[in-house]
């Protein structure tokens, strides 16, 4: 059997069946550099259009999971982490985490830049002046035991080829495979050393699963990948059919994290799948005897105001201001062109191409169209309206935070195309489907 990278492609474009001989290898090229980018986007494509089976999904997990350093912990309470598949205004990291740590548990969360038209919460971290979104692996640790909870991006000692085939899938139109995000975030996860994991499934119009079909069908690989590797974990499925938060972007939506965990603004539909993603994990992590009794600590906590504390510790500890969370403003960067985006007719929101909002987000440059571009922390769209709403000349679609007015005009055109107004009441769906492994 040969184990050249091109001959492993050309079996799995072929639609073999590879051993976890054949994987392991591939990978440790990918980390090694002998794998070039353009092989590693060849096998990614394959991936792509033949999948892979069970046993080929945990021998890739693995092989990614070993490709670098796997941590574990020695703390007084469960080492536990979501996360999310992705999706438009989806800030419940930046809540969530606070949240489970003012409960009792350890939230060393590995998070990730964004992937195509969804946001990243390490991008939305890195608007922080000062904030370390890549301490050393001690720092990490450190942060963890203190405080409580750590959101960072991938170091170079953890799943080091899942970084570099993150980047490559953001470009190469291969994000939406089942088999690569599961490998993808599990190998984060499992090289974390966790004791229980929540995955968040987005399904609808802003999801990288636009249905409820597969968005099922990843939760269900997820979970079983996972829990067949040692990690207890559970899975929600989400509705993405509208943006999460009324603010996409980066700066933007830390600033309506600061504002919902200081109270100053709090939605329904976004604390409902913060409050639902961190009670299961704090069953999950048998902080809480049930659902109820986890929902009940997680509402005392956010609103008691101890999870804004945890949130201004981290942020302390890793190098931003001591006053962010009373001076998030100032500490911020701002747009130089902030309007509001008007419909062409009043009418009620009847639904919204929750992705193309995203894309415009990206399009201001908020977002990037290949691994290596910068982002511009400060451009977005906040007030985003509901499905459901009556917009008019009062009431707008957006506000669009843009570094030009051409970019501001561009991102206008989008968002107008984006939003489908009518005359009929409507409502939103229920914000989570199912509950996939889920202890009630």
């Amino acid at each position: 059997m040969t184990l050249l990278p091109q001959e492993i492609i050309r079996r799995k474009r072929d639609g073999a069946t590879l051993n976890a001989e054949e994987i392991h290898h591939f990978i440790q090229g990918l980390t090694s550099g002998h794998v070039s980018e353009g092989q590693a986007a060849s096998f990614a494509m394959a991936i792509f259009f033949r999948g892979l089976s069970v046993p080929e999904r945990v021998a890739l997990t693995q092989a990614m999971m070993n490709s670098g350093e796997v941590l574990k912990w020695d703390l007084p309470g469960p080492v536990l982490d979501k996360h999310s598949t992705g999706g438009v205004g989806d800030t419940v990291s930046l809540a969530l985490g606070p949240a489970v740590a003012a409960c009792g548990g350890y939230v060393p969360m590995i998070s990730g830049r964004g992937l195509g038209h969804t946001g990243g919460t390490l991008d939305k971290f890195d608007s922080i002046p000062g904030y370390v979104t890549q301490p050393d692996i001690d720092t990490f640790r450190c942060v963890t035991r203190d405080v409580g909870c750590a959101i960072i991006g991938q170091t170079a000692d953890l799943a080091p080829a899942d970084k570099r085939l993150y980047a490559i899938r953001d470009v190469t139109a291969t994000v939406e495979s089942i088999d690569l995000i599961t490998a993808s975030i599990l190998s984060k996860k499992l090289s974390a050393g966790l004791h229980g994991l929540v995955m968040d499934v987005k399904f609808g119009s802003g999801a990288f699963m636009d249905n409820a079909k597969d968005a099922r069908a990843l939760a269900e690989s997820l979970v079983l990948v996972a829990n067949g590797a040692g990690l207890p974990t559970s899975a929600l499925l989400t509705d993405m059919n509208q943006s999460l938060a009324s603010a996409a972007g980066n700066a933007v939506e830390m600033a309506y994290a600061v504002d919902y965990l200081t109270g100053r603004k709090r939605e329904k539909r976004f604390h409902e799948v913060t409050v639902e993603l961190s009670a299961e994990m704090l069953v999950l992590g048998r902080i809480a005897a049930d659902i109820k009794d986890a929902r009940e600590k997680i509402e005392n906590a956010i609103s008691s105001g101890k999870a804004a504390e945890v949130f201004q510790r981290m942020v302390s500890a890793l190098g931003g201001p001591s006053d962010f969370l009373e001076n998030h403003g100032k500490h911020l960067q701002a747009a130089p062109v902030v309007r509001a985006i008007h419909a062409e007719r009043s009418g009620i929101v009847q639904s919204v191409a929750t992705r193309d909002v995203g894309v415009a987000v990206v399009a201001l440059g908020g977002g990037r169209t290949r691994p290596q571009d910068p982002i511009d922390h400060a451009v977005g769209l906040t007030q985003l309206a509901e499905i459901g709403e009556t917009v008019d000349a009062n009431r707008p679609l957006a506000i669009v935070h843009a570094r030009s007015e051409e970019a501001a005009q561009a991102a206008e055109r989008m968002v107008r195309a984006a939003y489908a107004l009518g005359d009929a009441k409507a409502t939103s769906g229920a914000m989570i489907l199912e509950r996939i492994g889920a202890k009630s």
